[in-house]
């Protein structure tokens, strides 16, 4: 297991920010992820688990402490089923499901990050969540100090979130499997009105799966959520905040906010979130509150494709990130009462 000391972590995130870590570990096998896990965990040394670093804000005075790097490699297809080692590349693995003629998360493709993240995140787009194909999680808990499998009903899945990311402390992701889809290479049916649009079908239809890969690959691609190291938009989280869920009463306030500020004839997105609840757009609310395309004269500033992308122009710290965030968080709330929250997990670091 590959070990350095004093390790700059910035160049292992996609936001490339934040300082150094004391201890800097990559494993490679599942045996050796349970190892470091447990070694930090028996000498009480705080542990900081690193997938593909793409959602991550690491404070710029780094963390004191052994950082774990999952780089563990498995893509086993076996029919429909499909099970991926926490250290493989997400959207290369999206690429070898459709090429294989499944369906099921063609709509995730070009998501950055590895397989272990996507259960914790729940991770979504374009119509699609994991939670819908993944089956288990193999994981080690680090309270039962064993190895263990949960089913899918035992994740306690919802909107970006999860119970793994509710224990943050407990689970470390080795291994996700998926129930796909053989449709005769035909995408799921599309889910998400943008994406048929783009494909001039309508919600609901099915099209070739390699074709709807493509489409949702251009549509990020269009709002730098692809990632490109020669453009500063993709310098991020992608997506920084995540879509508000209002209770009835938050609701209504909302819309008065949006009628006072707007106008009356202005209505914002509204989608039915169960429980009587509605989800907002955050990426409206930010633009509404002034804060378009581009906005920020420092080194961190939003994207210029996308409202919803807090990015680094090159030079940012971690510190000129949070402001940014910070300015976006406490215009929005004055503007519509909605107060945001970020989809990166921090370290060392808060809001």
């Amino acid at each position: 297991m590959q070990e350095l000391h004093d390790a700059p972590l910035a160049p292992l995130t996609t936001f490339r920010l934040g300082g150094p870590a004391t201890r800097l570990l990559k494993a490679t096998t599942d045996a050796e992820v349970v190892a470091a896990v447990a070694e930090a965990d028996a000498s009480g040394t705080p542990l900081l688990v690193i997938g593909g670093g793409s959602n991550l804000v690491i404070g710029d005075k780094g963390f004191d402490g052994t950082a774990l790097r999952i780089a563990t490699k498995g893509f086993m297809l076996s029919g429909t089923s499909l099970e991926l080692a926490a250290g493989e590349v997400w959207t290369d693995a999206v690429a070898r499901t459709v090429e294989a003629g499944l369906a099921g998360i063609e709509c995730l493709a070009g998501i950055p990050g590895s397989a272990g993240a996507t259960p914790i995140q729940n991770v979504g787009a374009y119509g699609q969540e994991v939670s819908s194909t993944i089956t288990e999680v193999v994981a080690y808990d680090r309270h039962t100090r064993e190895t263990v499998t949960l089913p899918n009903a035992e994740c306690s899945f919802s909107y970006r979130h999860s119970r793994f990311k509710a224990e943050p402390d407990r689970f470390v992701v080795l291994r996700v499997r998926f129930a796909l889809e053989e449709a005769g290479g035909l995408s799921a049916p599309l889910a998400y009105p943008e994406t048929a649009r783009a494909m001039g079908v309508e919600q609901g239809e099915r099209v070739a799966a390699s074709a709807a890969r493509e489409t949702v690959l251009k549509l990020r691609a269009g709002k730098g959520m692809v990632l490109d190291p020669d453009d500063h938009d993709t310098w991020s989280a992608g997506s920084f905040f995540t879509n508000p869920i209002l209770d009835e009463a938050a609701f209504q306030d909302f819309l008065a906010r949006v009628h006072e500020r707007l106008g009356p004839d202005v209505t914002p997105p509204a989608f039915p979130a169960g429980d009587g609840r509605t989800k907002t757009s955050a990426a409206w609310l930010i633009d509404r509150a002034g804060f378009t395309k581009g906005y920020g004269s420092g080194p961190a500033r939003i994207s210029t494709k996308h409202t919803l992308a807090l990015t680094n122009r090159g030079e940012a710290t971690t510190e000129d990130l949070l402001a940014l965030a910070r300015e976006v968080v406490a215009g929005v709330h004055a503007a519509f009462g909605v107060t945001l929250v970020n989809e990166p997990v921090t370290v060392g670091v808060a809001l």
